[in-house]
């Protein structure tokens, strides 16, 4: 599949957290199709965009939510109109410089392009706590970490 493409998703991709760490609910959940599906690190779901707005709304409104620091690792095309990206991701907490390792994540998107536009099928943020191998857990962070410099 032609780079610019794989761009377009990354940049859809890009487009999802920036909504996140400016907490705009209605942005994020625009970014989806109208039937998309989010699963949260909690592994809540939320299906469709006013759901996931309905979903998203409170925590921006009530929480100090960390921001996202993020590094794509794979975009793969299934056909020329369905993709999937692979990310790693780690939060800086609310007013903190460095990267909670306890809330690393794996991201998953599954994109489709629809009237000629790229929207978020799924989106799974899974977490990456590495169960029994800490050191997994450290060079995760490290190399998120590596981002902020």
């Amino acid at each position: 599949m032609d780079n610019s493409v794989s761009k377009e998703v990354q940049i859809l991709y890009k487009n999802l957290l920036d909504a996140w760490n400016n907490r705009n609910a209605r942005v994020m959940a625009d970014l989806f199709t109208e039937d998309g599906e989010s699963i949260g690190f909690d592994g809540s779901q939320s299906i469709g965009r006013e759901e996931i707005f309905s979903h998203l709304k409170p925590i921006f409104d009530d929480h100090p939510t960390a921001r996202f620091v993020s590094k794509v690792k794979d975009v793969r095309f299934l056909s020329s109109h369905i993709a999937v990206l692979r990310a790693i991701a780690g939060m800086l907490p609310h007013q903190q410089t460095t990267i909670n390792p306890k809330v690393n994540t794996h991201h998953t998107l599954v994109v489709v392009k629809k009237d000629g536009n790229w929207r978020i099928q799924l989106f799974q943020n899974t977490p990456a706590q590495f169960h029994g191998r800490p050191e997994l857990v450290e060079q995760m962070t490290e190399e998120l970490s590596q981002l902020l410099k």
